[in-house]
């Protein structure tokens, strides 16, 4: 962000304050459960309130947001159900993709992956946390390009924006780990062996599934101590 309010930007306003309240959302800087005053919003982002409201809308229908009739908006709440369900669809579409991506890699591709991976070590490395989520995601986008499949790319990008929500819950214990097992995948994919960067992708995806349910196991402990 810039000094400049958004309001005093020259671009499209419902694409930027949508962009901005998602990463409000992924940040945690708007809490799960929290309510979205639209008037407080415009005058926190410098715009009036018809983007605020469409943007709304927009984050609703990718997830990040619960309207309720009557009551307004808030932020929707990560469920152990539901990111179960992710993690469920993310091992067959990010398997895939890494297979694609290793039958189809070039020097161009590779070296891609690991710039993203050195801005990503950097980063656990320095301890920033947001840009650390924003670089995970960044990876996997990576790896779905790589993998040269348009309607595989079409599915990528608003599952790992998802993605990118339940691993920022877990971003501090993770980061470390993710970064050693992305280097390990992009190994696999620089060397063309598909059966490995399949196996790889989907004991990564199944490493992030652990740390995200221990992560709400003891969210809800914590919330609901055991009676004395």
């Amino acid at each position: 962000m810039t000094d400049l309010t958004l309001g005093a930007a020259h671009r499209t306003l419902r694409d930027e304050v949508t962009k901005e309240l998602r990463r409000r959302i992924l940040s945690g800087e708007l809490a799960q459960g929290e309510r979205l005053v639209e008037d407080r919003l415009a005058a926190l982002l410098g715009v009036s309130r018809n983007p605020v409201r469409e943007s709304i809308r927009v984050l609703a229908t990718e997830g990040f947001v619960e309207v309720v009739p009557r009551l307004g908006a808030t932020v929707a709440r990560l469920s152990a159900a539901e990111g179960e369900e992710l993690f469920d669809v993310r091992m067959a579409v990010e398997g895939l993709a890494a297979r694609l991506a290793a039958r189809k890699r070039t020097p161009e591709s590779a070296e891609r992956l690991r710039r993203v991976l050195e801005q990503a070590k950097e980063a656990v490395e320095n301890g920033r946390l947001e840009e650390v989520a924003d670089l995970n995601t960044a990876f996997h986008l990576a790896v779905g390009e790589a993998a040269g499949n348009s309607y595989l790319s079409l599915m990528m990008k608003p599952m790992l924006l998802r993605a990118q929500w339940v691993f920022s819950q877990t971003a501090a214990a993770r980061g470390p780990h993710s970064w050693s097992e992305h280097l390990s995948l992009c190994e696999a994919i620089a060397a063309g062996d598909e059966d490995e960067a399949q196996a790889r992708a989907i004991a990564h995806v199944a490493a992030a599934r652990r740390s995200f349910l221990t992560a709400i196991r003891t969210a809800v402990a914590a919330t609901n101590p055991p009676n004395d």
